[in-house]
């Protein structure tokens, strides 16, 4: 967001250790798929929550690469661990304490998954195969913090959100943790990589988007707006908040009206009432 004030950046206003797996017979009786080789490094991410895991298996099975996992979650899990005997993905379960040294996290929910890492589109490939018609972007301007990322992704899911736009060398990316907090919201939501911010503005004012700043006073008021079919709302980093350079070249500046009670709203949540006012006029 615009301006120094406010810390947020949106608007101020089984026992036992793990065991190796047996191969799997044709038939699965073996209860344990067959480990595949490890891709390399920097390939893969590990994320953790039920849902979180479940998103990945719906939208993209072939790019699990290892699975652990409570007793406990086996009747949950039932579908993926047939799919992973059949497919020869390995799985393990494991007790509490290696799932939590696994997420490096008390919030696993049970179960863990090693995936492929997916990487950003650049914005020209992405623009290239986006249909005609009303879209609303995320751009996300130094947001940092995992779990706003992934509070957003969940409202961006809900709300179809086009992308998730990443400035240029921005270290942003899906995280196990982001991952959890999204619900599944990862897996619904493609994130782009932006060029240089003065051509990545070029190129999506040239393909039917206007750029909407938010900022914690003198903007617009978001609910009185005329929003438009095709909107990116520029969000700003939970502490210093969105640079006044870029905030300046938007097109517009819109800011959520409130009481005043407080002095703004957290970037997560007025990420979801900014989607909520854009899909209120769609």
């Amino acid at each position: 967001m615009a301006g120094e004030r406010g810390p947020y950046g949106a608007f101020r206003g089984g026992r036992g250790g793990p065991r190796r797996e047996r191969p799997a017979g044709r038939d699965g009786s073996s209860g344990e798929g067959r480990e595949r080789p490890a891709p390399a490094r920097g390939r893969e991410l590990r994320i953790h929550g039920l849902n979180a895991v479940l998103a990945v298996f719906r939208h993209r099975p072939a790019d699990l690469r290892k699975l652990y996992l409570a007793e406990e979650r086996i009747p949950a899990l039932k579908a993926l661990l047939k799919w992973c005997v059949a497919n020869r993905v390995g799985y393990r379960v494991v007790p509490e304490e290696d799932l939590r040294k696994l997420a490096a996290s008390a919030h696993h929910e049970g179960v863990v998954a090693d995936v492929r890492r997916v990487e950003p589109a650049s914005l020209e490939t992405w623009l290239a195969a986006l249909p005609e018609g009303p879209a609303c972007l995320l751009w996300l301007d130094g947001v940092g913090n995992p779990h706003n990322l992934g509070a957003i992704l969940r409202s961006a899911a809900h709300f179809g959100v086009g992308a998730i736009l990443l400035p240029a060398g921005s270290e942003l990316g899906l995280s196990g943790a982001a991952a959890r907090v999204a619900e599944g919201g990862a897996e619904a939501v493609p994130m782009v990589r932006l060029p240089a911010a003065s051509l990545a503005m070029e190129a999506l004012r040239a393909a039917g988007f206007t750029l909407a700043a938010t900022v914690v006073e003198g903007g617009a008021g978001l609910f009185d707006a005329a929003l438009p079919e095709r909107l990116v709302y520029v969000l700003g980093a939970e502490g210093e908040g969105m640079d006044r350079g870029l905030a300046a070249r938007c097109d517009l500046q819109l800011s959520i009206p409130g009481t005043g009670a407080v002095e703004s709203l957290n970037v997560a949540a007025a990420t979801a009432v900014l989607l909520a006012a854009w899909a209120a006029v769609r």
